[in-house]
C-alpha cells in the first residue's frame, strides 16, 4: 500500500477526532480577520492560568494512571460491589461529592479514568456512566463556591461568606442532584457485576510514581485555589520531564489545544459589539430575564464566558450563578466539564448520547430549579 493511500485515512481519522479543535480554530481565525484586536485582548481571552491549571491536572492524573493506582482502586471496587446499579450510583455520588470540594474538572480527572478501568474488567456500561458523571459533576459543583470557575468568580464578586453562598445555592443544587439520582436509578442496569476473566491479573503498581503524583495533584489544586496555576504547572512540567518523561509524553495535548481554541473563539465572540448591543436591550433586573439569558448564553458560548459576559449586567450574582450552572446541562459546550468527560472517555457516539440525555435533562431541570430558587432561595 502506498504512503499516500495510508495518509489520507489517517488524516481523515485525525480530523474526525479533533473536529472541535478544528471548528474553534476556524472561528478564532475568522474573528481575528473580521474584527482584529490588540494582542492584550487575545492574551486575556486565552486564559493562560486556566490552561496552565489543566496542564498540571492532566500531568498529575496521567501519573496516577501510569502508577497503576487507578487500576488497583478499580479492582477493589469491582470486587466489593456486586450490583451494577450500586456500583454506578457509588461512582455518580463520588463524582458529585468530589466536585463540591475539588472542583468539577478535578473530579472528572479522577473518576472517569477509574470508570474506564472498572469498565475494562467488568460489564459496567462505560458510556452511560460517563454521561451520568458529566451530569453529576455539573450538579455537585453548583453547591460550592469553589466547585467550578463560574461559582468562584461570582462568589468573589458578591463578597459574601462561604456558608451564605452555599445556603443560597442549596435549593438549586438539591433539585439538580435529586434529578441526577432519580435518572441514574432509572437508567442504570439491574444486573450483577461480572468480572472479566484474566482482566485483573496484570496491574503493575509503582508506589513512588503514585505517591508523588498524588502529591502533585494536591499541589496543583492548591495552586489553582490561590492563583498560582502557571507556577505550579511549570514546576510539574520540569519535575515530570526529569523523573517521569514517558508520563509527560502521554498527556492529551489535543485537549489543551482544543480548550485554547475554545477560549480564544468564544472570548472574542462574546465581546463583539453586536452581542453587547443586543444584551443592552434586555432588562436584567427581572429575575426571569436574567435566568433565561444565563442559560441561553451558556448554550451558545459555555457557562464560564457567559458568566463573564453577564457579570456587570446582573443585579443579583447568585441568580446569575443559578442560571449559568443550569446552563451547564444541555449541549456539550454548555460546560467545559462535559467536553472533559467526553475527551477522557473517548467512547464512540459519546457526544450523541450526551445530547440525547443532557438536552431533555436541561428542559426538565430549568423550570424546576427556577421554581425552587424563587420559593426557597
Amino acid at each position: 500500500m502506498s504512503r499516500r493511500s495510508t495518509l489520507v485515512p489517517r488524516l481523515r481519522a485525525c480530523l474526525k477526532a479533533e473536529w472541535l479543535l478544528l471548528l474553534f480554530t476556524t472561528l478564532s481565525l475568522l474573528l481575528a480577520v473580521l474584527d482584529p484586536q490588540p494582542l492584550t485582548a487575545y492574551r486575556r481571552w486565552l486564559q493562560l492560568p486556566t490552561l496552565a491549571g489543566l496542564t498540571g491536572l492532566l500531568l498529575a492524573i496521567q501519573g496516577i494512571r501510569d502508577s497503576g493506582l487507578v487500576q488497583r482502586a478499580a479492582i477493589s471496587m469491582a470486587a466489593r460491589t456486586h450490583s451494577l446499579r450500586g456500583l454506578g450510583l457509588l461512582l455518580v455520588a463520588a463524582t458529585a461529592l468530589l466536585a463540591m470540594v475539588l472542583t468539577n474538572d478535578v473530579s472528572l480527572f479522577l473518576i472517569v479514568p477509574l470508570t474506564l478501568a472498572i469498565g475494562s474488567m467488568t460489564n459496567l456500561p462505560v458510556l452511560k456512566m460517563v454521561v451520568l458523571e458529566a451530569l453529576a459533576v455539573n450538579a455537585g459543583s453548583t453547591l460550592s463556591p469553589i466547585g467550578n470557575p463560574q461559582n468562584l468568580l461570582l462568589w468573589q464578586h458578591a463578597q459574601m461568606p462561604f456558608a451564605h453562598f452555599v445556603a443560597l445555592m442549596l435549593p438549586a443544587a438539591t433539585v439538580m442532584l435529586g434529578l441526577v439520582a432519580v435518572f441514574a436509578v432509572l437508567w442504570l442496569p439491574r444486573g450483577r457485576v461480572e468480572l472479566t476473566a484474566g482482566a485483573i491479573d496484570h496491574a503493575r503498581i509503582s508506589q513512588r510514581l503514585g505517591a508523588w503524583s498524588m502529591a502533585a495533584l494536591l499541589m496543583m489544586v492548591l495552586c489553582l485555589e490561590y492563583g498560582h496555576a502557571i507556577a505550579g504547572a511549570s514546576l510539574l512540567l520540569a519535575a515530570y520531564a526529569l523523573l517521569a518523561r514517558p508520563t509527560l509524553g502521554r498527556i492529551d495535548g489535543g485537549l489543551l489545544l482544543t480548550f485554547a481554541a475554545i477560549f480564544l473563539g468564544l472570548g472574542h465572540l462574546a465581546e463583539l459589539p453586536q452581542i453587547r448591543h443586543g444584551l443592552d436591550q434586555l432588562d436584567f433586573s427581572q429575575p426571569l430575564t436574567l435566568y433565561v439569558s444565563g442559560i441561553v448564553a451558556s448554550q451558545l458560548i459555555s457557562n464560564v464566558p457567559a458568566t463573564v459576559l453577564l457579570l456587570d449586567r446582573a443585579t443579583d450574582p447568585v441568580a446569575l450563578a443559578v442560571a449559568v450552572n443550569v446552563g451547564g446541562f444541555g449541549v456539550a459546550i454548555g460546560s467545559l466539564a462535559n467536553l472533559i468527560a467526553l475527551r477522557l472517555a473517548r467512547q464512540p457516539r459519546g457526544l450523541r448520547l450526551l445530547h440525547r440525555v443532557s438536552v431533555p435533562f436541561l428542559l426538565l431541570c430549568a423550570p424546576l430549579v427556577y421554581l425552587a430558587w424563587l420559593w426557597l432561595g
